[in-house]
């Protein structure tokens, strides 16, 4: 297993130079520190992926906390639900509109393929990313602001994990590489167990209920989503790893508010 425990040994050698790195690619804050070295620390790199999605979540978490007071909750579930997006640029949600448009096509792998390279969405993209930010938002704006804010919190650390498990289970499946490419290694089990345990330790921070329908929801969604872009697919790419997050989310957001709606 050379090239994870060369990642591992830049992560421990590099911490801030790895997490920055990072930071720029799942976020837009502009951070220009060592950003030349980037190529270097790609694979590194995803060691940080799931306290990125820590950062992310406290990004739309505090605000819906601080103005839950002054706000209706579906105003404050379009605003944290706005920032989720924004942080990332949209990176995500893009990729979940690319596999839309080729998981639901009728065309083969290689058909397939090429319609998710296309940068115009198609009318399943489209209807992907619509069903997907509903299904947020009716989640959200169901529950208090308190209990809102907890559930911002975890969907991003839950996302990021999801694509680390991804990559540990699916080959590539774009011969010629792509964006993914860049990060993606079939050797990071060892990353995937890591963030795994980062996102039970963030559920258990709040309850065992909660950490246990996260893991729930990342299991079961990594599971369901990987067997489908096998079948179709091959595989991962850079898109299916920004959907399998997105619809990550998406499962944490409606079992996480099911939980404290019930209760």
């Amino acid at each position: 297993m050379p090239e994870q425990i060369s990642s591992m040994s830049l992560v421990f050698r590099y911490p801030l130079k790895t997490l920055l790195t990072a930071i720029r690619f799942l976020t837009v804050v502009p951070i220009s520190f060592a950003v030349k070295e980037d190529g270097r620390f790609f694979q590194a790199s995803l060691f940080w992926f799931p306290l990125v999605g820590m950062l992310i979540g406290t990004a739309a978490a505090a605000p819906v906390l601080l103005l839950g007071p002054f706000l209706p909750p579906s105003v404050l579930a379009i605003m944290g639900i706005v920032i989720l997006a924004a942080v990332s640029g949209c990176l995500h949600l893009d990729g979940l509109a690319d596999s839309g448009d080729g998981l639901l096509s009728a065309r083969p792998k290689e058909q397939a393929l090429e319609i998710m390279r296309d940068s115009r969405s198609g009318a399943m993209g489209v209807i992907a990313l619509i069903l997907v930010l509903l299904a947020k938002y009716s989640s959200l704006s169901a529950v208090s602001a308190p209990v809102m804010a907890t559930v911002l919190f975890c969907m991003p650390i839950a996302g990021r994990t999801a694509i680390l498990l991804t990559m540990a289970f699916l080959p590539y499946a774009r011969k010629e590489g792509g964006l993914g490419s860049l990060f993606y290694s079939s050797k990071s089990r060892g990353l995937a167990c890591v963030a795994m345990l980062f996102c039970l330790a963030a559920g258990f921070f709040f309850s065992w209920q909660v950490a246990l329908l996260l893991m729930i929801a990342v299991l079961s969604t990594v599971t369901l989503f990987s067997f489908w872009c096998y079948k179709k697919l091959g595989g991962a790419t850079g898109d299916t790893l920004g959907a399998v997050c997105e619809l990550t989310e998406c499962g944490t957001a409606i079992a996480l508010s099911s939980l404290f709606w019930a209760g």
